[in-house]
């Protein structure tokens, strides 16, 4: 009875832990930050926690398929770089091309993994570095940009909510509906819990790794818009740096496992959200940005081992 006890807990920690999680630290910031309960700081604290938001949406879907992408950080260099290189055309030229550039990181990534069948860990890093280096030649510093458009965008709001909030919840919208109502999200949920089984049943799994990874590379394109339109600059040097981090820790503590062959939008968000508060938390307590990072660290080990813990039950 105990352990029948044990595996309940466990399973109700993995799906709503994260949610506790962002209860708890909202508590926490209410009762011990100064200043947290105002407008202006959720309207802050909802414009970054964005760009995560959408790059974790990407990544649970790649971690759905059993996969994962450490380059997301690098596509968004790689599209910020693009954004300032075409910037001349006009803004929508230049966000449709930085679009375009991560879907092709993305489909690259997709194809090598799907079709000669290296190692998503292997695959992603090599882009890692080289997406993020070929950023840096073509935008070798800061280059800040000067568009009122992109300036409305980044920092505008509709119904004072900031337009990339709105672009971060379409973009949650859109992957709930890939996954909840299309043939897509039933494959992908396939491939990633038995990848053989789904060869076998005929289900087409090299299309379904591909459109995947090359929607991870556009999602995390999307999200080097939103940083790129909010800082009024491209710095390939530290946009999408360590995002990768945050975004798996996301999907992690959302409720996906890096297993696969399951997938928690809703989860995913929460758990952006939680890495976002975290780090506020820590910075308005002036603690240094190590902290940070072991923080974040902690909460993905964590997670992984309440995910091991449910998986041997």
């Amino acid at each position: 009875m105990a352990r029948v006890d044990r595996d309940r807990a466990r399973s109700w920690l993995q799906d709503y832990g994260v949610y506790v999680g962002v209860a708890a630290i909202v508590l926490f910031n209410v009762v011990f930050t100064p200043g947290f309960v105002s407008l202006e700081n959720f309207r802050v604290q909802a414009v970054q926690a964005a760009p995560i938001v959408v790059v974790a949406l990407g990544m649970a879907l790649v971690i759905a398929t059993g996969g994962i992408d450490l380059s997301v950080g690098a596509v968004m260099a790689l599209s910020a770089a693009f954004v300032s290189l075409y910037l001349g055309y006009g803004p929508l030229v230049s966000v449709l091309v930085a679009l375009l550039v991560g879907a092709v990181a993305g489909a690259v990534n997709g194809t090598i993994v799907a079709v000669a069948g290296v190692q998503a860990i292997i695959v992603t890093l090599a882009m890692m570095i080289a997406g993020r280096g070929l950023a840096l030649v073509l935008v070798p510093q800061l280059e800040g940009i000067r568009n009122p458009a992109l300036r409305e965008f980044g920092s505008g709001s509709v119904a004072g909510v900031p337009y990339v909030v709105w672009v971060a919840a379409l973009m949650v919208a859109l992957v709930l509906f890939l996954v909840r109502r299309t043939l897509f999200g039933r494959r992908l949920v396939a491939v990633g819990g038995n990848r053989r089984a789904a060869e076998l049943s005929g289900l087409p799994v090299r299309r379904t790794l591909l459109l995947v990874y090359t929607l991870c590379g556009a999602l995390a394109a999307v999200a080097g818009v939103m940083t790129t339109a909010r800082l009024q600059a491209s710095d390939p040097n530290s946009v999408g740096l360590l995002i990768e981090l945050s975004a798996i820790t996301a999907v992690v503590v959302g409720g996906t496992p890096l297993s696969g062959g399951r997938v928690r939008v809703a989860g995913t968000v929460a758990g952006a959200i939680l890495m976002q508060l975290l780090v506020a938390t820590l910075i308005k307590h002036n603690l240094p940005p190590s902290w940070t990072q072991m923080a974040q660290t902690a909460v993905i080990i964590a997670a992984v081992y309440v995910a091991r813990e449910r998986g041997r039950s």
